[in-house]
């Protein structure tokens, strides 16, 4: 009997999370990833604006004012959105099994966004008509939904749980290429630990599914700070990622400006005048092509500085987002390596922002940290007045060395712990301990010390030095590993190596051919 008890498999209780994604993944097959998400992210939503609804109305019956139940305005003014009788859940869960479910919901979603100022543009537009959905699978996805409790746990955020957890799903599905809408939460919630969005304007001109504006909203919450305090702006190219981040938002009571439609941030701008105390962007890496060869050469944003070419937009980017800082502002982004070093227009400007004293730290991440591409990319912080944002924190300041002429280099590659089983992201205390040493430069010069295979801090002259290149290994000591050669000259030398094999390798086969044809054979190649 004991022998018959150990040999018992533990069944493992699943999450909300992996019960709906298996319950959604029954969809696949005739629908692409990039198609259902919509329809399972859709669904989610009107399951917990109706769940909201359906709390606020019994609280206004309560209160006695039953006649007010089906005005809009009074559950706009508590920040619920308001659903007529056929856009709730209880009348799409009591046509579950008919034909024409997929109409219906359709209906719901395209009444409550008529009805609600808050969701123009956010919801899925005739998705489920479209697709000609599976009613069985469909009907089942329902049912799976239908079991989520959306009010049960406010503290634990379970839509937003679900949200977040499909989205990074989606991105893995979707593969290298298809996922850019969203940037690994990690990587996020760092950015947010070293620039502290506490208050102000933020800005993200390349905002996917919005996943910036969410997590430094939940900074701020950890933190005890007031969200109320916070705007939000923000800007993105594909409509149906749009429609993403204003569900994703809307869900989360997050009121933001995407502009009105969306749109390409350097072609269409929808926030021109714009000046953003804290920006956070994850931009497309190595974009090509992003404008004609005539077009955008006087904008605005590139003033001062080389016009950034059209072979690359990482450095288009950038230009942006310095144009978009106020006097005090903050940015953090991310780009691929590429743009630390490099010649021509990009080097030009790089140097500019270097002299210009904008670069604050450079972070250069471990491989494997994104879902579309397992390159190792960096963090870029930029600080328009880096001596008031170093002495904002008090008593820090009477140990305070001017930061403002050096730049901070930091190597994570190291640095993480795996997930997903071929992925990696910064845990709670790396995100605390690399804010930390970023937040000690800023401060306090005694408590900072250069490490090595760590961090480094440069000065503006050593920068120069190294002909104004903002690769960390140029800067960071390497002790048990071999980091400090040069990347460049590594290269070359390779190069060379590699042109001497070639050509010995010619002569050989000219003098083996030549042999043969002393002995009276001719060799075709």
């Amino acid at each position: 009997m004991a022998e018959k008890q150990a040999k018992k498999k533990v069944v493992k209780i699943k999450s909300i999370e992996e019960t709906l994604w298996e319950s959604a993944n029954k969809l696949r097959g005739s629908v692409e990833p990039a198609e259902y998400k919509h329809v399972v992210l859709g669904l989610i939503f009107l399951k917990f604006a109706s769940d909201k609804f359906e709390e606020h109305r019994q609280i206004l019956i309560a209160k006695g004012q039953e006649k007010y139940i089906e005005m809009p305005d009074f559950y706009g003014m508590a920040n619920v959105f308001y659903l007529d009788d056929i856009s709730r859940w209880s009348y799409i869960i009591q046509n579950a099994k008919q034909n024409d479910i997929a109409l219906k919901i359709d209906t719901a979603l395209h009444n409550i966004e008529k009805n609600n100022k808050a969701l123009k543009g956010a919801l899925p537009d005739n998705y489920f008509s479209r697709l000609g959905l599976d009613i069985t699978k469909l009907s089942s996805l329902l049912d799976t939904i239908n079991d989520i409790d959306t009010l049960k746990d406010k503290a634990h955020d379970i839509v937003g749980r679900v949200y977040e957890y499909f989205l990074s799903k989606f991105a893995l599905a979707e593969g290298k290429g298809k996922g850019e809408f969203y940037t690994p939460k990690s990587i996020v919630n760092l950015i947010a630990e070293m620039i502290e969005p506490y208050k102000g304007i933020i800005y993200d001109p390349a905002c996917g599914s919005g996943g910036m504006f969410v997590q430094s909203i939940k900074f701020i919450e950890n933190h005890h700070g007031n969200k109320k305090e916070i705007s939000i702006y923000g800007q993105e190219y594909t409509n149906t990622t749009y429609k993403l981040a204003k569900m994703n938002l809307a869900i989360r009571g997050i009121s933001a400006n995407l502009g009105e439609k969306a749109a390409d941030t350097f072609a269409d701008d929808q926030h021109k005048d714009l000046k953003a105390d804290f920006i956070m962007a994850n931009p497309p890496f190595n974009q090509k092509d992003w404008r004609a060869e005539q077009e955008l050469k006087d904008d605005p944003r590139w003033r001062g500085y080389e016009v950034p070419p059209k072979s690359n937009a990482n450095y288009a980017w950038i230009l942006n987002m310095v144009s978009k800082l106020s006097d005090n502002g903050v940015a953090g982004f991310i780009l691929a390596n590429g743009a630390l070093s490099g010649g021509g227009e990009e080097y030009k400007i790089r140097r500019k922002l270097i002299e210009n004293n904008l670069v604050d730290a450079i972070l250069v991440l471990p491989q494997d940290m994104f879902y579309t591409t397992n390159i190792s990319v960096t963090i870029w912080i930029l600080n328009k007045n880096k001596k008031a944002h170093s002495r904002s924190i008090g008593d820090a300041q009477r140990h305070y060395r001017d930061r403002e002429q050096e730049i901070l280099f930091m190597d994570l590659r190291q640095i993480g712990e795996p997930f997903e089983k071929k992925f990696i992201q910064f845990g709670p205390q790396h995100i605390k301990d690399i804010g930390s040493t970023y937040h000690a430069w800023q401060q306090d010069s005694n408590a900072y010390q250069n490490i090595p295979e760590y961090c480094y801090s440069a000065t503006l002259d050593e920068v120069a030095k190294k002909d104004f290149s903002l690769v960390p290994s140029k800067y960071i000591e390497f002790i048990n590993r071999d980091e400090n050669i040069d990347f460049d000259e590594k290269m070359s030398a390779l190069q060379a190596e590699f042109a001497d094999l070639l050509k010995a390798e010619t002569e050989s086969k000219n003098d083996l051919l030549a042999v043969f044809k002393e002995l009276g054979y001719e060799i075709k190649l």
